[in-house]
């Protein structure tokens, strides 16, 4: 491949913020996708009626195990400002696992997203669609779907020469991108936008069901009685809020300064200033859309009573670890008292 030069943008992000955001997103997410895997698999026969919610909370936690697991790669390349001493091999398969990963996160939050809104407003017509088996099938089909979605990037990323120097690009050859562009717009809406919309969806038609419930005495009246209740309410709006949040926080913004990026690559190409700012924005917004490897797994252990109880429970135990208990002791033969203050349990 013939050497060629693009419009120089600082290097600052590439040797101190990537490589610092990703070390941590990578020690955080390793620790809580595999715990999350493991209270999944233990829970399996304690919490039966949940299976087909365990199901993708098992299978995101996976994806997102994946996307973490690509990272070590990517921290050495930024600490050594985009230099990449790993290969072509390793270049594609980091490109499109990062891919397949993040589509699939995205793909699975969204099949959460409408199993409660089919649990909570049609909970009997769609009884045999929220069963463990059909959760395996939709589970298995993001897996499959994304990766003949993102199987194109296996042919557009690659190893090249910049500046002297071997780069692993994160999309194609900047001298590709008119043929990138089409496919590049086609992951943003097949991988983002219809997932996006789906979740806003049911997150809407759920709160309209909960807040704005027909009556009970109407013919066809989806909503069970249970529904209603506040304790229901609090728990389901509190999940579908967290999964507009992560979405909204963690994959819309990279998105968008993507397709941005994508259009001034392609129509402002001699425009350095131009160039420059979305590729640092670009750069900046890619551990924000990591963050959504840590958010789930504390979505799963937040949104779970029984882990919420566990937490409950320690602290309560921690508080009484530290608070100090009073005495009284009453001398023999006098009037007076005297209180005296002893450590609790494990106080010194």
């Amino acid at each position: 491949m013939d050497e060629f030069h693009l419009c120089p943008v600082s290097d600052f992000y590439k040797r101190i913020l990537l490589p610092l955001s990703y070390s941590l997103l990578f020690v955080l997410g390793l620790g809580l996708n595999v715990a999350v895997l493991w209270a999944v698999y233990a829970g399996r026969g304690r919490r039966r009626g949940r299976g087909a919610a365990l199901v993708y909370t098992g299978n995101l936690a996976v994806a997102d195990l994946l996307y973490v697991l690509t990272l070590p790669p990517l921290i050495v390349s930024s600490a050594l400002g985009d230099a990449w001493p790993f290969g072509d091999v390793l270049c594609k398969a980091v490109r499109f696992f990062f891919l397949e990963n993040l589509h699939c996160s995205m793909g699975l939050l969204s099949c959460l997203s409408l199993h409660r809104f089919l649990g909570l407003c049609f909970p009997v017509p769609t009884l045999w669609l929220r069963t463990r088996r059909m959760a395996l099938l939709a589970s298995g089909s993001v897996w499959v779907a994304v990766a003949l979605e993102v199987s194109p990037t296996l042919v557009f990323a690659h190893t090249g020469f910049i500046n002297n120097m071997t780069v692993c690009f994160e999309m194609t050859d900047p001298r590709q991108f008119n043929i990138y562009l089409p496919y590049g717009m086609f992951l943003s809406v097949v991988g983002f936008l219809l997932p996006f919309l789906l979740v806003v969806a049911c997150s809407c038609s759920v709160i309209g069901t909960l807040y704005f419930p027909v009556k009970a005495g109407d013919a066809g009246n989806p909503n069970p009685p249970h529904v209603r209740t506040a304790k229901v309410r609090k728990k389901s709006l509190r999940t579908l809020l967290a999964l507009c949040v992560i979405f909204v926080l963690c994959f819309a913004p990279y998105h968008v300064v993507r397709t941005v990026y994508l259009f001034v690559r392609v129509r402002m190409a001699a425009d350095c200033r131009a160039l420059g700012v979305v590729m640092v924005c670009l750069k900046v917004w890619k551990p924000l859309l990591g963050f959504n490897c840590c958010a789930n797994p504390l979505l799963f252990f937040l949104g779970s009573g029984h882990y919420r109880a566990k937490l409950r429970n320690w602290r309560r135990r921690r508080n009484q670890r530290v608070l100090p208990t009073v005495s009284v002791v009453a001398h023999p033969g006098s009037t007076k008292t005297m209180g005296r203050i002893t450590g609790g349990v494990g106080g010194g």
